[in-house]
């Protein structure tokens, strides 16, 4: 069977909107302090345009450090269920390819998983263009760690039902996770004109199996096989699951692989800590 495009897969969350803001996991304080800390300035008060902001999961949370945010996001499907989860934050539809924003209007772009499904050869003269001098970009994802048993399995029995795939960061890491932070960022600017710094933010959240399975079934891997060709194998999981957690909760641990790159300018402030 032939894999699907990344651009069926990109567009697979618009048909589970609803699910994915439902069951996907937040983010943890300690990285938005991370971000303040590599950007070198807070967010309180700062221009930020979240792009590829889906359901509005960490836009909410940068509009909650007291950030002035503007959502970005393509999807019909993830701007209707973000308009309705977050009717009193400004979002425009657009992709991080051709950003819908004037030159020199943000002092932070932020990705929060969403960085992948560009193409970089004209997100980061966009991001270039965009950010004011001083400015910063961050970009994040949700990675589960390889390191704890359960997850471990978990991602083994995922391969060897679907395979490993090529698209961005779920429920099996694909080699960048593997291959550690380094390559991280050569992914996500080849041409070398940015300069990253990176950090790991661990958390972990505690939910129901039933959490968690639709946390999986949110991710672009299942939504392209589509709900009947994943039931077998989400029933098969639910069984391995409750057999490792008879109490029906399961503790979902993440690395958040943070990288940060900040413009040329006077616009920095000096970081916290220095």
């Amino acid at each position: 069977m032939r894999a699907p495009s990344d651009a069926a897969r990109a567009h697979s969350f618009n048909t589970a909107a609803a699910q994915y803001a439902a069951n996907r996991p937040s983010y943890p304080p300690a990285l938005f302090d991370a971000v303040e800390e590599l950007a070198g300035r807070p967010l309180a008060g700062a221009r930020v345009v979240d792009v590829g902001a889906g359901t509005g999961i960490a836009t909410a949370l940068l509009h909650d450090r007291g950030a002035d945010v503007l959502a970005v996001e393509p999807g019909e499907g993830m701007a209707a269920q973000f308009r309705r989860g977050h009717p009193g934050i400004p979002l425009v539809r657009g992709t991080g390819d051709a950003l819908p924003l004037a030159t020199s209007s943000a002092d932070l772009l932020t990705y929060a998983q969403a960085w992948h499904w560009t193409d970089p050869a004209r997100s980061v003269p966009e991001a270039l263009r965009v950010l004011r001098p001083g400015g910063a970009l961050a970009l994040w994802w949700n990675i589960t760690p390889l390191d704890i048993p359960w997850h471990v399995e978990q991602a083994m029995r995922i391969e060897s039902r679907f395979g490993l795939h090529s698209g961005g960061p779920g429920p099996v890491a694909p080699a960048v996770e593997q291959q550690g932070r380094g390559a991280r960022a050569a992914e996500a600017d080849p041409t070398g004109r940015l300069t990253f710094t990176s950090r790991t933010v661990r958390w972990s959240r505690r939910v129901p199996v039933d959490t968690h399975l639709a946390n999986l079934a949110s991710h672009s891997l299942f939504l392209v096989h589509g709900a009947e060709s994943s039931a077998a194998f989400f029933a098969e999981e639910r069984r391995h699951l409750l057999d490792a957690f008879p109490d029906g909760s399961v503790k979902e641990t993440y690395d958040v692989d943070l990288i940060v790159a900040t413009t040329p300018g006077t616009g920095n402030r000096t970081p916290h800590g220095a």
